[in-house]
């Protein structure tokens, strides 16, 4: 039997409001200060969400440097391109980090094929959601429960719905605890001198055309006139480039 994945500390939670005010007070800090705030005040307590796009790999690699506590987790939709699988064994063998991995509720995976069958999130909006939710969103809600904070890869050039993307945000739609942004600031150009400058490791898919990588079924490779999630879900209306990790406000 394989070594269960080691939970969050049990006496982690929302963070106090004094923590919150300070972590806010560095919402235009560099991303080595604020991890290294992070390492300092949250530790093992805050934890990266990891899709393997570029930008996680740029984390975590400023992370193993200025942030070494940090935690790394991933969402296991069960449909992640196999690129995606490969990388996540460089990053456990390269940083030597564990990547805690939560896939979605059996059950839940089984009726939603069985019933409406592989691809009904492509039959509409209200059905991708669905899909969206069993496979991510609800997956989530285990991988933050007990943490004090999340980082994320976020930027606000990757699209118009993330434009106003914070540094730092109060994350209230998971019981109040910090959400991180620390790239959120950086563009596309940074993003790449940081992996060629320091010899990041990053997903073989971002040679194929491909800025934004999620499950193999829902995206694509973009052409060079669109903006970076437009592979992302791309049979539905421009504004819908979101799964519902990080809600559009």
């Amino acid at each position: 039997m394989s070594p269960p994945v080691p939970s969050p500390t049990p006496e982690a939670g929302a963070p106090s409001e004094a923590l919150v005010a300070e972590a806010l007070a560095l919402r235009d800090a560099p991303a080595e200060e604020l991890l290294a705030w992070v390492e300092q005040r949250l530790g093992a307590r805050a934890a990266i969400a990891a899709s393997f796009g570029v930008e996680d790999m740029v984390l975590i690699d400023l992370a193993r440097r200025h942030a070494p506590s940090m935690r790394v987790f991933t969402l296991d939709t069960g449909r992640l391109p196999p690129e995606t699988y490969e990388l996540i064994e460089v990053v456990r063998n390269r940083y030597g980090v564990t990547v805690e991995t939560y896939f979605p509720e059996r059950a839940r995976v089984e009726a939603l094929e069985s019933t409406q069958g592989y691809f009904s999130f492509r039959r509409s909006l209200e059905a991708r959601k669905e899909c969206c939710a069993i496979r991510k969103v609800e997956p989530l809600r285990r991988a933050l429960h007990g943490r004090d904070a999340w980082v994320t890869g976020l930027r606000r050039e990757q699209s118009q719905n993330r434009a106003a993307v914070a540094t730092v945000e109060h994350d209230r739609e998971h019981g109040g605890l910090l959400k991180l942004n620390p790239l959120a600031a950086w563009t596309r150009q940074q993003v790449w001198e940081h992996v060629r400058v320091n010899a990041v490791p990053y997903n073989a898919l971002h040679d194929r055309g491909y800025p934004s990588i999620g499950c193999a079924p829902c995206t694509r490779a973009v052409k060079p006139y669109e903006d970076e999630r437009a592979g992302r879900w791309w049979w539905e209306s421009r504004e819908h480039t979101e799964c519902g990790l990080h809600p559009v406000r």
